[in-house]
This record gives structure tokens, C-alpha cells and sequence, in this order.
């Protein structure tokens, strides 16, 4: 149960599944295509899809690889959150955007695992929401000439540690694409 009890609603958080951040990421179709499934339902259930998209250096506003891929196309009646740090509420409108929907539990997918993914998750529990990540929802690209595991094993290894994270009126959880529940 989230810490933010005036909160009882669910919202879908789509993160970064731009053109250039997953043009190469590990099972990028079958992520997106994961995606588009749960952005399907949680439109038809009348849940909020709240999207979030990156901007930096590497990744300029308005260019080819900044925008989302086209197998996503967002409505303009949802939520767009630019933002140029990894964790989501940096310096965006995104707590605002929650708040206003009364949303205290997030469903979260995108991309990347290790980078904006991981910041948004650790990021909104320290606020008090409730944090799914959706398993098979959420991708890398391979970093491992960086010395960083290859891409599947940073997915698993987020997966098994976000599924056993716990504080205080929080609840953490994963669970697979097909497996989402909305509505509790």
C-alpha cells in the first residue's frame, strides 16, 4: 500500500523507448511490442499512460533518435514528461502529474534498465509510491565493453532485486506483461 494514501489510482509509466535510446537494446521488438499491449489496456481500463522522454547532449531535443519509436504513438489528451536526468522526478513535472491524477501506485516500463529505468523505480519509492516493474517490458542496450554484464543479465539481475525491495507502507513488485493488474 502506497505511503500516499489520498492516492488510490494506477498509472502506466512508459520511459525513454525512443528511436535512438532502443535501436539496438536486447529484444527490443518483443519489449515494445509489450508495451504497446499494456499502453492498449491501460487505455481501455481508463488507466493514466504517462510518457517520458529524454533529452542530453547525446540525445537532442526534437532530433530523429530523441523521438519515440512508431510502434508507440502517444495521445495528446496523455502526459509527456521531458526530462534530462535519469530518474524521472528530477527536475520534471512528473510528481505534479501524478498528483493530480491521484496516482500513487506506478506500473512501470522502458528503457534503460540500468540507467533511467533503475533511477525512476528507486526514485519513486523513496517518494512513497508503490513501484511494479513490468519483467518483460523494460530493455538495455549492451554496455559490456564498459565492463557492465551483458544486457539479459542486467534485466534478470533488476527483476530478482526489485522483486524483494521493501520500507514502510511501500510495496515493490515485478510481475510479466501478461500478469498486470490495473485496477489493485
Amino acid at each position: 500500500m502506497t505511503t500516499l494514501s489520498e492516492r488510490p489510482h494506477t498509472a502506466l509509466l512508459v520511459i525513454d523507448v525512443q528511436q535512438g535510446v532502443v535501436a539496438s537494446a536486447y529484444e527490443r521488438d518483443a519489449v515494445v511490442a509489450n508495451i504497446a499491449s499494456l499502453v492498449d489496456r491501460a487505455r481501455a481500463e481508463d488507466v493514466p499512460v504517462v510518457w517520458v522522454q529524454h533529452s542530453d547532449e547525446g540525445l537532442e531535443k526534437d532530433s530523429d533518435d530523441w523521438r519515440y519509436v512508431p510502434e508507440l504513438p502517444r495521445r495528446d489528451s496523455e502526459p509527456l514528461v521531458h526530462k534530462n536526468y535519469g530518474d524521472s522526478f528530477e527536475a520534471t513535472d512528473l510528481e505534479q502529474v501524478l498528483a493530480e491524477a491521484g496516482v500513487g501506485h506506478l506500473v512501470v516500463t522502458g528503457a534503460e534498465t540500468d540507467a533511467c529505468i533503475r533511477s525512476t523505480i528507486h526514485g519513486a519509492f523513496a517518494r512513497g509510491y508503490d513501484v511494479t516493474l513490468v519483467a518483460d517490458a523494460h530493455t538495455a542496450n549492451d554496455q559490456s565493453e564498459w565492463g557492465a554484464p551483458p544486457p539479459e543479465q542486467v534485466i534478470a539481475h533488476t527483476n530478482l532485486y526489485w522483486r524483494w525491495q521493501g520500507a514502510p507502507g511501500r510495496k515493490a513488485a515485478v510481475t510479466d506483461t501478461k500478469d498486470v493488474k490495473f485496477g489493485g
